[in-house]
C-alpha cells in the first residue's frame, strides 16, 4: 500500500542584481572569497528559516540574522548589497502566517509576454540564472505545483538537483487524467509526488486515461481524487485545504500560464514573480491570462521589486491586500533586512 504524502522531515547564491546597476554577483563569488563565504552563509540560513521548527534558536541563522518584531530580520553587521538582495529576494518565501497557506507563482516569459511557442516549446524561454534561482525557490518550498500541460510539454523532473536543498513534495494537476506514467517525476524517485485528479472509480481512485496511465499509486506517486468546480476544474480553495492538512503550506507555483492565472484570478497568490527575457517570440502561448478589467484604474498594480538575473529581468510582485493595488511599498515589508 502506498503511504501518504505529507511535507517530509527538513533539515543549500544567486545571479542577481537591483536594477539600479551591476554589482558583484553574490552567487557568482568564489566560496574563497569573504563575499563566497558569506552567500553561502546566507543561504543556509534560508534554509534553516524556512525549514527549522525555530530558526530564531538555530545558530545557522542568528550567527547572521536577529529576529526583530518590527521588520522580521536584523542584520547584526552591515551587509555587502549583493548579499542584501540575495536575503530580500527570498525572505519573503520563508516566512509564513499562523493558519494561512503562503504561495509564491512563477512565469518565465519572453518581451511579448510569452512562455512558450504555438506548439508549447518553452525549454529555455529565460537564461540560466534564472533557472537556478527556480531550483532555489522549489528548495525553500514545503511542495512545487504545476499544471498538466507544463508536465506534457516539458517533462520537468522539479527537483533541487542545482543548488543545496531538500526537494520539496511534487503536486501535478491533471483533472482530465491525461498524463501517462511515462513522466519523469512519475518515475524517478527523486521525491514524493501528488497526483491530483478527479475520482471515477468505486475505491475513490482516478482511473487513467488507457493502459499507458498512471492507473494506481506507487511507493512514489500517490492519487489524490480532486473535487473539481462547475467548469471542469479542480476547486483550488479544496486543494489548498489539503495540503495544508498534510503540512504543506509554503507552495511554490511553477506554472504554466493557466494554472499561475487560476491562482491568481481567485486571489490565492501571496506572491507573482515574472521573470522576462530579452527574446520576442510572436504568436505564442501568453503567459498571465485574466478576465479584463472594468477600466485601467481597476487594472492590478502591485507593488514590485526588480532583480536583474543574467540577461533577465525579473519583477517580484507582492499580491497581499493593499500591495496588489500599490498600497504598499515593498521596501517596507516586514521581511527586509535592515
Amino acid at each position: 500500500m502506498a503511504k501518504r504524502i505529507s511535507r517530509p522531515s527538513r533539515q543549500p547564491p544567486l545571479d542577481v542584481r537591483p536594477d539600479t546597476g551591476p554589482r558583484p554577483s553574490a552567487a557568482a563569488a568564489p566560496a574563497s572569497t569573504p563575499l563566497g563565504a558569506l552567500t553561502a552563509s546566507a543561504w543556509r540560513a534560508l534554509l534553516a528559516i524556512a525549514h527549522s521548527p525555530q530558526p530564531h534558536r538555530d545558530p545557522t541563522v542568528t550567527d547572521l540574522l536577529q529576529p526583530d518584531p518590527t521588520v522580521g530580520w536584523r542584520s547584526a553587521d552591515r551587509l555587502p548589497p549583493p548579499l542584501r538582495d540575495f536575503l530580500d529576494l527570498y525572505l519573503p518565501f520563508c516566512r509564513l502566517a499562523a493558519h494561512a497557506p503562503l504561495l509564491v507563482g512563477h512565469l518565465g516569459q519572453s518581451l511579448d509576454g510569452c512562455i512558450a511557442t504555438r506548439a508549447g516549446e518553452s525549454c529555455f524561454v529565460t537564461g540560466p540564472a534564472n533557472i537556478t534561482h527556480l531550483h532555489r525557490m522549489r528548495a525553500l518550498a514545503d511542495a512545487v505545483l504545476v499544471g498538466a500541460g507544463t508536465v506534457a510539454h516539458d517533462d520537468p523532473r522539479l527537483t533541487t538537483r542545482l543548488v543545496p536543498g531538500p526537494c520539496p513534495v511534487r503536486v501535478v494537476l491533471d483533472p482530465r487524467g491525461r498524463l501517462g506514467r511515462h513522466h519523469r517525476l512519475f518515475t524517478d524517485g527523486a521525491a514524493p509526488t501528488l497526483l491530483v485528479r478527479a475520482s471515477t472509480d468505486a475505491d475513490g481512485h482516478a482511473a487513467g486515461p488507457g493502459p499507458a496511465g498512471v492507473n494506481g499509486p506507487t511507493d512514489q506517486v500517490e492519487i489524490l481524487p480532486a473535487a473539481l468546480t462547475a467548469d471542469g476544474a479542480i476547486d483550488l480553495p479544496w486543494l489548498l485545504a489539503c495540503l495544508q492538512r498534510r503540512g504543506l503550506r509554503r507552495l511554490f507555483i511553477e506554472g504554466g500560464g493557466v494554472t499561475v492565472s487560476a491562482f491568481l484570478a481567485q486571489g490565492l497568490l501571496t506572491r507573482l514573480q515574472i521573470a522576462v527575457a530579452p527574446l520576442i517570440i510572436g504568436q505564442g502561448r501568453p503567459g498571465v491570462s485574466l478576465p479584463p478589467p472594468p477600466d485601467l484604474a481597476r487594472a492590478l498594480r502591485p507593488a514590485c521589486r526588480v532583480y536583474r538575473m543574467g540577461d533577465d529581468m525579473l519583477y517580484d510582485l507582492e499580491l497581499t491586500a493593499g500591495a496588489a493595488h500599490g498600497g504598499t511599498d515593498p521596501g517596507l515589508l516586514p521581511v527586509r533586512i535592515r
